[in-house]
């Protein structure tokens, strides 16, 4: 099936308060742009260089979605340019973000990574240590704006054990934008999983391989 059909057939199945990022990693240029003709503008990388790239030659009205994890000395790569970096996981990353965010004039959005899986290579804060930060520490940090909260499942067939996972996320989420006004953005949500997502709250979905199908990681 093209990428056009499958587009339609994920679009017929997310509610319209939902975002639909398209997560392009590894995939050609001309892959993003038929995605593009077919209406979709956010765009979901992992690797810094490779959104760059992608960043120079597509139109300029697509919104950059930071989906990987982030080291510190690539943040100035994209901080002209990203609509909104998804994983940040430590406070050293939000201090380097605000800081490449101020040297370009702007203010980059972010959204704190809570680790929910049952596994050891997730990364992401504790629900108290990203409560912490929003108390403590974002008043200095007048280039970064938090929106929200992301967070990634266990990988595994037990729908019960993920749904109990984006509940802990959405219970801590709640919190926040009960507190804070700039909290809006819940991202969770991938091709397995996305539609368990959305009946917990999520209002923001990553999906790559049911538009763009499997990726390869040799190129």
């Amino acid at each position: 099936m093209s990428i056009q059909t499958n587009l339609k057939n994920i679009e017929a199945t997310i509610p319209n308060h939902v975002t639909l990022v398209a997560v392009s990693k590894t995939k050609p240029v001309e892959d993003l742009q038929e995605a593009y003709e077919a209406g979709i503008r956010d765009f979901g990388e992992n690797k810094i260089q490779e959104m760059c790239d992608k960043f120079e030659v597509l139109p300029k009205d697509i919104r950059w979605h930071m989906i990987g994890h982030v080291q510190t000395n690539k943040v100035k790569y994209m901080a002209s340019f990203v609509h909104l970096i998804h994983g940040v996981d430590s406070l050293k990353l939000l201090k380097e973000i605000n800081k490449q965010a101020e040297k370009n004039n702007r203010v980059i959005d972010v959204l704190l990574q809570q680790f929910i899986a049952d596994e050891e290579t997730k990364f992401g804060f504790d629900e108290a240590e990203i409560r912490q930060v929003m108390k403590d520490e974002i008043q200095a940090l007048p280039n970064v704006r938090v929106v929200g909260l992301m967070g990634m499942a266990t990988f595994t067939e037990d729908e019960n054990q993920i749904r109990e996972e984006f509940k802990t996320l959405k219970s801590n989420f709640d919190y926040l934008k009960n507190n804070y006004s700039t909290i809006a953005t819940l991202s969770m949500g991938m091709s397995g999983d996305y539609e368990v997502a959305i009946e917990e709250g999520s209002t923001m979905v990553r999906i790559g391989s049911s538009i763009f199908g499997h990726r390869n990681y040799n190129v």
